[in-house]
């Protein structure tokens, strides 16, 4: 009897140690109701129309980690 499948081996990922291995900590801003309908409609119109590119944004707006109000001047 062979076997359909070939077992694999799991990888395990190395412990960060120190300041700058830390994972990225993204700045969030308070999301409000209309952030969170706008960026799950881009979010639909991104998976209509198959745009992965579209589907993120919708998702970072829903977030709060598109960068709106970030820029000063």
């Amino acid at each position: 009897m062979t076997r359909k499948y070939q077992s694999r081996t799991t990888t395990t990922t190395t412990s960060r140690h120190g300041l700058f291995r830390r994972k990225v900590h993204h700045q969030k801003r308070k999301t409000t109701l209309g952030d969170k309908i706008a960026g799950g409609l881009k979010k639909l119109k991104g998976t209509l129309t198959r745009n992965p590119a579209e589907k993120a944004a919708g998702t970072r707006r829903m977030h709060g980690t598109d960068g709106r109000g970030s820029h000063r001047y």
